[in-house]
């Protein structure tokens, strides 16, 4: 069925006086704008001087959590590489030494390809055992790609750094919902 014709509408192009065609009006509103600015306060800050206060929340650094023994809590069941979208997480699983009574596997090898990570938690939430969490830790650098390369011993030293500082992610501790769920206080 067509469109009836008192149901179209015809827009005409506004007619533009000399003063909008020389773009005064617009180019007096952009100083205008300028000028704002320039007698606002400043918010720069002085980084790396000044440190940024970052939410409870952020999600940087990934780390290998320990256990009570001061072994890898990971139990290598590759939930965190299954759900993770960059395809970034690297796991090789082997049997856990028959001392180990808590579990029948552990991480042989495990990398973190921090270029290619997106940081958006996917493998934090996936983990049953909450093994691996994204710490606050933000000033990343490397000069090659090997040493972006996270493996087992990095993320766990990761780890024993953050816990030396004192700055645990706010998830740590698994709540009733999920390991995002409730702040551990």
């Amino acid at each position: 069925m067509p469109i009836a014709e008192t149901d179209v509408r015809w827009v005409k192009a506004p007619t533009l006086g000399l003063l909008d065609r020389l773009y005064i009006p617009a180019i007096m509103q952009g100083l205008g704008t300028t000028i704002k600015h320039v007698f606002q306060p400043k918010v720069t800050q002085q980084f790396p001087e000044v440190r940024p206060d970052l939410p409870a929340n952020y999600r940087g650094l990934h780390r290998l959590n320990r256990d009570a023994d001061g072994r890898v809590k990971c139990v290598a069941c590759f939930m965190c590489s299954t759900a993770c979208p960059a395809r970034c997480i690297d796991i090789v699983a082997a049997p856990a030494p028959p001392e180990w009574k808590d579990r029948e596997k552990y991480p042989e090898m495990f990398v973190i390809d921090e270029l290619r990570c997106i940081y958006c938690g996917m493998c934090e939430q996936a983990c049953p055992c909450d093994a691996i969490e994204l710490t606050s830790l933000f000033d990343l650098t490397g000069l090659s790609r090997e040493e972006m390369m996270f493996d087992k011993e990095k993320l766990l030293s990761v780890f024993d750094e953050t816990v030396k500082m004192g700055k645990d992610p706010i998830r740590t501790q698994a709540g009733v919902l999920s390991c995002a769920s409730e702040p551990s206080i």
